[in-house]
């Protein structure tokens, strides 16, 4: 049995009023044509057996995704009773749990305050402000990329930028005073009083993509190692440089926008470097 293009369009409707952004609901929609494609109703071994062929073709973090979108369908129907997709289970007993990972014991691939220092330098050597401020904001705040290209000019005489999540929640974002003052003067000196500080020369916000691959050039030109180069690096960095001058991991975790503290925790782990050269100074014997 086929999805009809209304009762798509009706789950669709369904997650926008939930607040799910276009993307997200495209995504979870995919999944939901995904297992259609597969069976012709919904029964816990059908969900079992659609848990086992994503696995087979994707990461877990992609599996956990589409696991999700599939269970907003689920909830989706909860509201529409006599769904002929439907086996003859109750529909509170479906339910597909999301693939477990044991979270690594260390963080690697993040950029050293040696290169980072040496980035900084370079771009503002070279007179690169706009992506000099793009690195020194992401170093010196551990916005994500996503948050960093929502940053105005008016957060900056704040101090801080307030974000909503779709549940409600607020996250604040501050920003160091000697980060503010130097801010205020390159778009002062740009003649900026307003509006988004990272625009491309079309006027519109640089995409995380754009960063990400910019990154990858200055990499090259710096002589950095370019795993370490991606924009979610200098998160890590402002979270492991945290707690190494003020130990409160209850207090990062609110910084960076956790929910959990356990997500919080890899910063207190060294690297697998670290570690290994740690126990080739201990393990003599």
């Amino acid at each position: 049995m086929e999805l009809s293009q209304e009762q798509i369009e009706a789950f669709r409707m369904y997650l926008r009023k939930k607040g799910l952004s276009e993307n997200t609901a495209i995504s979870y929609v995919g999944a939901v044509r995904q297992f259609f494609n597969r069976y012709s109703e919904i029964t816990p071994e059908n969900l079992k057996s659609y848990q086992q062929f994503l696995l087979s073709l994707y990461r877990p973090s992609t599996v956990n995704a589409r696991i999700y979108g599939f269970s907003k369908y689920i909830q989706f129907l909860r509201r529409q009773p006599g769904e002929s997709f439907l086996s003859e289970t109750s529909i509170t007993k479906l339910h597909v749990p999301p693939i477990k990972r044991q979270q690594s014991s260390y963080l690697n691939n993040v950029i050293s305050n040696e290169d980072y220092r040496r980035l900084k330098e370079g771009l503002r050597k070279d007179g690169n402000y706009f992506w000099y401020f793009v690195v020194h904001f992401l170093g010196s705040t551990g916005a994500r990329v996503s948050e960093l290209i929502q940053i105005k000019a008016e957060y900056l005489r704040l101090g801080y930028m307030d974000l909503y999540s779709k549940g409600g929640k607020m996250r604040r974002i501050y920003f160091p005073d000697v980060l503010c003052q130097e801010a205020m003067d390159w778009i002062s000196s740009r003649g900026i009083s307003s509006g988004f500080l990272f625009l491309t020369r079309f006027g519109k916000p640089v995409t995380p993509r754009g960063i990400n691959s910019q990154l990858k050039v200055f990499a090259r030109r710096y002589h950095i190692d370019p795993s370490t180069m991606y924009a979610h690096s200098f998160r890590h960095l402002y979270a492991k440089n945290f707690l190494l001058k003020f130990n409160d991991i209850s207090l990062l975790a609110d910084l960076l926008g956790h929910e959990s503290i356990e997500t919080t925790k890899i910063y207190l782990t060294r690297s697998s470097e670290e570690q290994k050269a740690l126990l080739d100074r201990i393990v003599t014997w």
